[in-house]
């Protein structure tokens, strides 16, 4: 392992040398140019209105990214208002649907009555009663529906009578 070692640190010196002479054979590197200054000035220049450019554009991109994150915030409680309306006529129909099983099993209980012959006031009451209910549970469902289709196109409107106005 030794006799490893020791080949490995001849050859390292031994490519030590050869880098040690290979620089000093190359030659110096040339000096450079001396620079025109009405060449510097008309850089300079460039560079100047590069930076100018560049302030600008990135002032453009501050501004689209500023009205980007207004659109998506008043999207966003757009979608927030429709989803609160989806939910609200999504109770009305299960309030809805709960009443008319009522009304259901009310008429059935009325229908048994009658063909036994005997007349049940109270089912009778109940059936007026459950059917009151239904209407308003009905009414109440097709309110919830309208305003949620509202609260979908309002915005719309809206944004087109907004764009309409600003190419007029």
């Amino acid at each position: 392992m030794s006799e490893i070692e020791e080949l490995e640190r001849r050859i390292s010196a031994a490519m030590d040398r050869i880098a040690r002479g290979i620089e000093a054979i190359e030659p110096a590197e040339p000096a450079a140019p001396a620079a025109d200054p009405q060449d510097l000035d008309d850089l300079r220049t460039a560079l100047e209105e590069e930076r100018l450019a560049n302030a600008q554009l990135e002032s453009r991109l501050n501004a689209i990214h500023g009205r980007h994150a207004t659109e998506k915030a008043a999207l966003q409680l757009q979608a927030t208002e429709a989803r609160g309306a989806l939910a609200a006529l999504e109770v009305e129909m299960q309030r809805l649907r709960r009443i008319n099983a009522q009304l259901a099993e009310n008429n059935a209980a009325l229908r048994a009555a009658n063909e036994a012959g005997v007349g049940e006031p109270h089912l009778i009451n109940t059936g007026m009663r459950t059917e009151l209910e239904s209407l308003r549970a009905a009414r109440s469902a097709d309110r919830a529906e309208t305003q949620a289709i509202l609260d979908v196109l309002t915005p719309m409107v809206e944004a087109a009578t907004a764009e309409n106005e600003e190419t007029a």
